[in-house]
């Protein structure tokens, strides 16, 4: 898959087709999960990654081409230390047990977020994984891992500004895109939260700014292939306007009136 540049839906309208291109989740709703069955939360956390499985799979036999997951914020961190530490070595061990088989299936692996708080060795792991599988085509996977959108935002007006002084008397909404951790591909076209929730917590914020939002109460180690089809025909029957009217998006689709003439 080619890097293409951020293609922001606030200048330009972007091509719409029934498979969203770029589907972004917040997996929520694992603690939960564990604790209606009196486990421990982070046995939740190792069930859900039978729905990353599960959901990357089906992405790639639907034709979605991107696929980025929320598997740690920059607020995680106020969880319990033995939570956080579980996680951390849940997703070592995942890295580790699942890079042959992504490469193996053509998926190029990227980890957006600020590693600095992370592991040495983990950190080396993540880099390793991401340069095997640089080349891969058929659908890239991103991990956001101690990721804000505040942060992306802010880390990408410090390297915008670092690289191009003369920028702080005035720039453009491409020169600061160009600077974020999803530069490499389009915006989302559907963004899913499990678990009930009905926000964004501090997700994406700048490239949600056009997604579709959907929200459901399933937790995410319930999430299913069934449950990605009812989110993607949700999407489907989404009129996807992009500021335009109703009667200009129906004139674009060369729709048809019932008189005869286009609508």
């Amino acid at each position: 898959m080619t890097e293409s540049s951020f293609i922001s839906s606030t200048r330009d309208v972007p091509a719409v087709s029934g498979i969203p291109r770029h589907i972004a989740i917040i997996m929520d709703g694992n603690g939960r999960w564990a604790r209606k069955r009196f486990l421990p939360r982070v046995a939740g956390h190792s069930r859900g990654v039978e729905s990353v499985r599960s959901v990357i799979r089906a992405c790639m036999e639907r034709g979605v081409s991107y696929l980025t997951l929320f598997a740690f914020s920059s607020e995680n961190w106020r969880r319990p230390a033995d939570e956080v530490s579980f996680l951390m070595q849940l997703f070592m061990r995942s890295l580790q047990k699942e890079v042959d088989r992504l490469h193996d299936n053509s998926i190029r692996f990227r980890v957006i977020g600020d590693l600095s708080r992370f592991d040495p060795k983990l950190v080396d792991m993540i880099r390793r994984a991401e340069a095997r599988t640089a080349a891969n085509e058929k659908l890239t996977l991103t991990i956001a891992a101690n990721y804000g959108g505040r942060w992306d935002i802010l880390q990408a007006m410090t390297r915008m500004l670092a690289k191009n002084p003369e920028r702080r008397e005035g720039f453009t909404e491409e020169d600061l895109s160009s600077e974020l951790s999803l530069n490499y591909g389009p915006e989302p076209d559907l963004f899913i939260r499990t678990g009930g929730e009905q926000r964004i917590s501090n997700f994406l914020l700048w490239q949600l700014a056009y997604s579709e939002l959907y929200f459901t109460d399933t937790l995410w180690p319930d999430f299913d292939v069934a449950a990605l089809d009812e989110a993607i025909r949700s999407y489907q029957a989404r009129e996807r306007r992009f500021g335009r009217t109703s009667e200009q998006l129906r004139q674009a689709e060369g729709v048809v009136s019932p008189s005869g003439g286009h609508a």
